[in-house]
């Protein structure tokens, strides 16, 4: 018996897979939009984590309870840091040194300096700038939390504090530290020490404590 007008099963079947394949140029333009987005989610990911690298070392201090934020030393500060330093000898250490500017300055006038910072970035560049100018051998740059480190082997210990941190600093100086030390503070004096010198005006004040003269003895010659 002659059947309607439906098609054979073969023909139906070839009919609905033509209409699942898509065309060759369709199927590559969504293989590249594909490959652009995964592109795009790795620059983007990869952008974020560089930048929690470099950022957390920086903000990091920002959250403890005595923060020391990096704020470069001026010309004039590391000058008078320098003119404090005249007729000195022995050891030098930069207490939260930053960038390194001064330690790089002490070790061009011969002192043995040594710098500790908490940032990691910041110790590397320092580094960096020590080989550049020629004092690696003088200058060495460590990682490491101030509180955490016994300044007792210093002759010379510069810092550029915070009024929150001075009273606390002041009283460790003051436990680990030999007579014939000086102290010299920038910035911000410490609250209870009276300064053997001063020098410099505003923001580029320095002050310098002789142990010996704190402790009430004679300097050692």
């Amino acid at each position: 018996m002659e059947g309607g007008g439906g098609s054979p099963p073969e023909t139906l079947t070839e009919a609905s897979q033509l209409e699942c394949v898509l065309p060759p140029s369709l199927e590559a333009n969504s293989l590249k939009k594909s490959n652009w987005g995964f592109l795009f989610t790795g620059i983007v990911g990869g952008t974020l984590v560089a930048v929690y690298a470099v950022a957390t070392p920086f903000i990091t201090p920002a959250l403890r309870r005595i923060c020391l934020p990096f704020v470069p030393a001026t010309t004039k500060q590391i000058e008078n840091v320098v003119k404090m330093l005249r007729c000195r000898r022995g050891s030098l250490v930069d207490i939260g040194s930053g960038d390194g500017r001064i330690v790089i300055a002490a070790a061009k006038e011969g002192f043995p300096a040594v710098g500790y910072e908490l940032n990691p970035w910041l110790v590397w560049y320092s580094r960096y700038c020590a080989w550049r100018e020629g004092v690696q051998d003088s200058a060495k740059f460590y990682i490491s939390d101030l509180w955490k480190v016994t300044f007792s082997q210093y002759s010379n210990v510069v810092i550029f504090g915070v009024p929150q941190m001075m009273p606390q600093l002041e009283k460790k100086l003051e436990l680990e530290l030999e007579d014939d030390a000086r102290v010299i503070a920038c910035r911000f004096p410490f609250p209870h020490w009276t300064p053997d010198q001063v020098t410099g005006e505003g923001i580029d004040t320095v002050w310098a404590y002789d142990m010996s003269t704190l402790r009430g003895r004679e300097k050692r010659p």
